[in-house]
């Protein structure tokens, strides 16, 4: 009998793209050599982009009659020299000078685009980037989209750099964490908000996933993007530049997305902004964030955050910025929830109390972060709890949903949520939160907790004091387990003992 030929599975794409472009890497550190793969993706997308406005504009039918083919600002189009094209690049891939070609390209696309100035990398002729891995690079990176992905070529290399960035954070660890959120992370954010329509805004907003990932929620659920609008800052300019390729690369509009080197705290780029939705993942615990310099701030109307930890300065200035009914799903280290020093348990206790913010707590599993191993919690605030037209009123509670065991690991340090994860915290909020939604507390996982009783725990936000221990845990016996476990370790202890005697007497007979 003829045996059936084993049946290979196909890889993705982006999984096969990244391993031939990770082997091309040889000798250079990941957080540089990223700046070189994203460039050239950013580069071949606004290329394809341009190459197929232009002949539709050639053809000149329908809408295209008669239009000028140098006019694309209209069409979101970046307009292309011809020695930046692809088709160009392509043709030069096998010249040594093939780096100084590329970085020509770039600073001629910059030239004729001015929101792009400052933003690509002009690294291709550095000693360390062999010209014949550049060149197979072009080449690779050339077969992106190809046959009937060509229609959606936007989408692909918009895929495509999107599991690039993760890959390249990956691969770089702690540092590769500091411009890049992990996208299971993100995903529950967005997901729980639900940024339908409205300014969303991010004031630490690395490499634009939350923008990305905001947009995406929109699409998926039929509405349009252009009900939203994004406004972001990033202190370092680097990971800035991913942010503006990041967002040119799938057609979002990045001019509020800014730069300084100050920060937010410092240099707020956004003063008079009232967002409807704010979605953030700020640095944990920073103690140099110079709030010496800041004391008296208007931003800090429950309290004075301490010098040496940012965590409340970034819950107020979030607060600060929101609309009358805004919401805010944010990241915070673990230990904001209950820290009394230097007077952030007051904080927290306003947050609570006075400003009535705190919407719900979702303690998360550890692992999930790339540059941290600190325990974190996402914090969801909302304005209008008390008389809201689309939401029940929470007016006097928080939902604490403990999430710890949930997730999965990827690798040996590092877990991501799943899908059904993500949905199962979402929807507990959801029916917590909307009308008509039917909710339930649920032993060991979620609790919707009074005021009152956060108050008498001092206003501790740790979920795990208010869900208590799940159904099967409610039924743990200590008394009869120690006992069981008592009596597994004195047979043991009387094993070893046979065993030791069983020794001795060998080594008696030995000796005799």
């Amino acid at each position: 009998m003829a045996r059936t030929p084993k049946q290979t599975k196909q890889e993705p794409i982006e999984v096969i793209l990244w391993k031939a472009a990770d082997k091309l890497r040889k000798n250079i550190d990941a957080a540089e050599y990223k700046h070189v793969v994203l460039g050239l993706i950013f580069l071949k997308y606004i290329s394809d982009s341009f190459e197929a406005h232009y002949n539709l504009l050639v053809e000149g039918e329908g809408e295209f009659a008669g239009a000028d083919p140098d006019e694309y600002t209209a069409y979101n189009v970046f307009f292309v020299p011809e020695i930046a094209r692809w088709s160009y690049l392509l043709n030069q891939a096998k010249q040594v000078t093939i780096g100084k070609i590329v970085d020509d390209a770039m600073e001629a696309i910059e030239n004729e685009n001015p929101q792009l100035k400052g933003v690509l990398p002009k690294v291709y002729a550095r000693q360390n980037l062999d010209p014949t891995s550049l060149g197979e690079l072009i080449d690779l990176i050339g077969n992106i989209a190809l046959g009937d992905a060509k229609d959606r070529s936007a989408d692909v290399l918009g895929h495509v750099f999107e599991y690039f960035l993760g890959e390249f954070a990956l691969a770089e660890g702690k540092q590769g964490g500091q411009f890049y959120t992990p996208k299971s992370i993100v995903s529950l954010l967005v997901e729980m908000l639900e940024p339908y329509k409205g300014r969303v805004f991010d004031p630490c907003c690395g490499s634009g996933g939350m923008f990305v990932q905001s947009e995406k929620f929109v699409e998926s659920h039929q509405g349009l993007v252009d009900d939203i609008s994004i406004y972001g800052q990033e202190s370092n300019q680097t990971t800035w530049r991913l942010a503006k390729m990041n967002l040119a690369i799938r057609g979002i509009n990045s001019e509020h997305v800014k730069w300084n080197s100050e920060g937010s705290f410092l240099n707020d780029a956004h003063k008079d902004l009232k967002a409807d939705y704010i979605i953030a993942n700020p640095p944990f615990n920073v103690s140099d964030w110079s709030g010496e310099q800041l004391v008296g701030d208007a931003r800090w109307s429950l309290g004075t955050p301490p010098a040496g930890n940012a965590n409340f300065a970034w819950m107020q200035h979030f607060l600060y910025h929101m609309s009358p009914k805004g919401q805010a799903g944010v990241v915070l280290a673990k230990g904001a929830l209950t820290s009394k020093t230097s007077g952030e348990g007051e904080i927290r206790k306003a947050l609570v109390s006075e400003a009535n913010v705190i919407d719900c707590i979702v303690n998360l599993p550890a692992k999930l972060f790339l540059n941290t191993q600190i325990p974190a919690a996402l914090w969801f605030m909302r304005r209008d709890r008390v008389n809201s037209s689309q939401y029940q009123d929470r007016s006097n509670e928080i939902l604490f949903i403990d999430a710890r065991n949930l997730g999965h690991l990827i690798n040996r340090r590092t877990k991501v949520l799943s899908d059904e994860d993500i949905k199962l915290i979402t929807d507990t909020y959801h029916n917590w939160r909307n009308k008509g939604g039917e909710y339930e507390d649920v032993a060991g996982f979620c609790a919707s907790v009074p005021l009152e009783k956060v108050a008498e725990l001092d206003y501790v936000l740790t979920p795990g004091r208010y869900v208590g221990l799940a159904d099967d845990e409610d039924e743990f016996d200590f008394k009869v387990r120690f006992t069981s476990l008592k009596a597994e370790f004195e047979a043991q202890l009387a094993e070893e003992a046979k065993l030791n005697q069983a020794i001795a007497e060998n080594l008696a007979k030995v000796v005799v």
